[in-house]
């Protein structure tokens, strides 16, 4: 009997780190090791648009991402592999129309033709707001350069996903299954009613638009429930092409999306127990063949711990060709037709997707949503829910809150620690080559392909041509952005504190509270913490439920939301009067961040004033920052945020006490 396999899905890894060079070394090497699409992963300074020697991409280069300053890094980056026959996607939002524009200009080089380029730009600015933070300009102008590259890309590059519209993020930063289905899908129909809206697409295409609108999407540990999660994006998705957007051609309503498995859930404490996380998350976006993910990319089982190395990739690249090849899972129809428990848990989300998805509407959209703080707080409040079912021991993290007893890891044992370290050096190597970069290009076209660029911002024209143009001529990153954040303006938006509420548990935090009564009676006013996100890390989960937690335990709390620089850092402490500062780092650059932090503060005669340090931390640089002065490091295995804050309370109380 002749068995026919359906096709798997595209293997990818997300990767890029030090610089176009090093990170073209990888892919060459994971597309060796049977890898069948790139996932490139952008530096900081990249994504928000500066260059590598601007101050605010101080220590952040290379760290997260390859850093892409110019055509020809992304030459670099891309060299000896044929765009013609490659699927990229790019994890880029801001800088989409930008980072497009390099790979279209570098496929040009390549003398490939754009309309066979295949692959996909993140492009969704609408999460950038809610979780990640890598957004630049203002809500509105934002969605015209999303809908600017889905209609330039619909017309030159039908083989282009233009956005991939990414509910990933926002479980990271705390989202339930209907709150992920609800803002996911609100996202996409602003993206695509901003599209209809602006006229650059034919009426009768737009059916063709709808069917190009892919989705990146999260897949947790509650096996069951993300399952059922992505058989209802897929219901409500055709529901939603059919009945608002009219598309009758089936295969345009189909729900496409690719996945990585969550990465909130890996711990550092036993991190060998992340493997079997990440194949079962894994089987959730799998096993449903009519709700399968066309891409997977798996996180490594180190990432809790720092950068993964290649081997660490490899490992995971093979989970996915062993379920792929070995098992005979592609030999089957769906699996779960007709399943009554499986129906009946995707009817209630689909339910529940639909009353929040009329909320939002009932707001004005999912913009209004973003601009009116609504959704932000909504994730604050279900993150903190999260962890105050994980720190009662409501929600069991095998290694973290039940069976802690280990024996000591072998995958950790070694000079490396078991992962990666990017080359301290690898910034200045980067400054260096952009200086090269500007001394030999045509200064002249460079200015021209500007003075185009800023014309067509502030005419409304399609931002892709110019854009393209500009790759061309040499112009680098940092200039792009600076010609946009001039006509668009910048935005810093609702960080969602103010009127979300933790979940405190009295038995804990009852304690924390009467502390910081006494301490604040001791000392004659209200005790007050700042907490600050130095750098580009986007990230902020972590510091607002401290940020939360801390105003909920009866501190004055100050939070300005992310992406601050040292200086304003330590000049807020200052002008506040804080007696604690908090900083919140997850992107790998901690070191020159809060070390810059720190002798800022000693020259404003803060010497006194403890700094506490969250975020990923090797042990061996929570010992150096300790060293360089710092009160406490807290890395992701200090999920107790009862027992954070009272530590902060008798910290301060004992600095100011031996201070008296």
């Amino acid at each position: 009997m002749t068995v026919t396999r359906d096709e798997p899905w595209l293997f990818r890894t997300y990767a890029g780190h030090s610089s176009a060079k090093a990170s073209n070394a990888l892919y060459r090497t994971n597309l060796s090791r049977g890898q069948t699409g790139l996932s490139i992963a952008f530096d900081l300074p990249t994504q928000t648009g500066y260059d590598a020697d601007h101050p605010l991409a101080k220590g952040e280069v290379g760290k997260v991402g390859v850093p892409v300053g110019h055509l020809g890094d992304m030459l670099e980056l891309l060299d000896g592999i044929p765009l013609e026959r490659m699927n990229t996607s790019m994890t880029i939002n801001a800088t989409a129309p930008w980072l497009l524009a390099l790979y279209v200009a570098t496929a040009e080089k390549q003398g490939a033709d754009r309309r066979k380029l295949q692959g996909t730009v993140q492009n969704d600015i609408i999460k950038e707001y809610l979780s990640r933070g890598t957004y630049v300009f203002p809500p509105r102008p934002s969605l015209r350069l999303v809908s600017d590259v889905v209609a330039f890309t619909c017309r030159e590059m039908p083989k282009w996903n233009p956005t991939n519209v990414c509910s990933y993020h926002l479980q990271e930063a705390g989202a339930t299954p209907v709150q992920e289905l609800a803002y996911a899908l609100a996202t996409a129909t602003a993206v695509l009613d901003a599209v209809r809206a602006s006229g650059q697409v034919d009426p009768a295409d737009f059916p063709k638009v709808v069917g190009r609108i892919s989705f990146f999407v999260n897949a947790g540990i509650r096996f069951v429930t993300e399952l059922c999660k992505m058989r209802a994006f897929v219901r409500l998705w055709d529901e939603l092409a059919a009945g608002r957007y009219g598309v009758e051609e089936p295969r345009h309503r189909l729900f496409r999306y690719g996945v990585q498995v969550n990465s909130l859930g890996l711990t550092e404490p036993q991190p060998e127990n992340n493997v079997y996380r990440i194949l079962i998350e894994m089987l959730a976006v799998t096993l449903s063949r009519n709700a399968r993910a066309r891409a997977v990319q798996l996180p490594a089982w180190n990432e809790a711990l720092g950068l993964p190395r290649p081997w660490d990739q490899q490992w995971s690249l093979r989970m996915q060709q062993i379920l792929a090849y070995e098992t005979d899972l592609l030999e089957y129809g769906d699996l779960f037709d007709g399943s009554p428990v499986v129906e009946a848990r995707v009817e209630a989300l689909v339910a529940e997707a639909r009353e929040e998805l009329a909320r939002i509407e009932a707001m004005g959209g999912a913009l209004a949503a973003v601009e009116s703080g609504y959704m932000k707080q909504r994730l604050v409040e279900s993150s903190a829910s999260r962890l105050a079912a994980i720190t009662a021991g409501e929600q069991i993290v095998v290694g973290v809150n039940r069976y802690t007893e280990t024996a000591p890891s072998p995958l950790t044992t070694g000079d490396d620690g078991g992962f990666m370290t990017v080359d301290p050096g690898a910034e200045q190597d980067q400054v260096d080559r952009l200086a090269a970069w500007r001394r030999q290009r045509d200064a002249g076209a460079v200015a021209t392909a500007l003075s185009e660029l800023e014309a067509a911002a502030r005419a409304g024209a399609n931002i892709m041509p110019p854009s393209i143009a500009c790759a061309h001529a040499g112009v680098t990153t940092g200039e792009w952005g600076q010609v946009l954040r001039k006509v668009f303006g910048e935005y810093r938006a609702p960080t969602g504190v103010a009127g979300a509420r933790a979940e405190l548990r009295a038995d804990a935090f009852a304690p924390v509270q009467q502390a910081v009564e006494a301490a604040s009676r001791r000392l004659g006013r209200r005790l007050k913490m700042l907490v600050g996100k130095p750098g580009l890390d986007g990230h902020s989960n972590g510091a607002e439920q401290i940020a939360v937690a801390a105003r909920d335990s009866g501190f004055e709390v100050v939070y300005e939301g992310i992406r601050l620089t040292p200086a304003r850092i330590a000049n807020t402490a200052l002008e506040e009067g804080v007696h604690v500062v908090g900083l919140s780092i997850l992107s790998g650059s901690h070191l020159p961040l809060v070390g810059e932090v720190l002798e800022r503060m000693r020259k404003l005669g803060l010497s006194g004033v403890p700094v506490v340090v969250g975020g990923i931390i090797p042990p061996q640089d929570a010992e150096a920052l300790k060293a360089a002065g710092v009160a406490r490091v807290y890395t992701p295995k200090d999920y107790e945020i009862a027992r954070i804050m009272a530590d902060i309370v008798e910290l301060v109380a004992t600095e100011y006490r031996e201070a008296a």
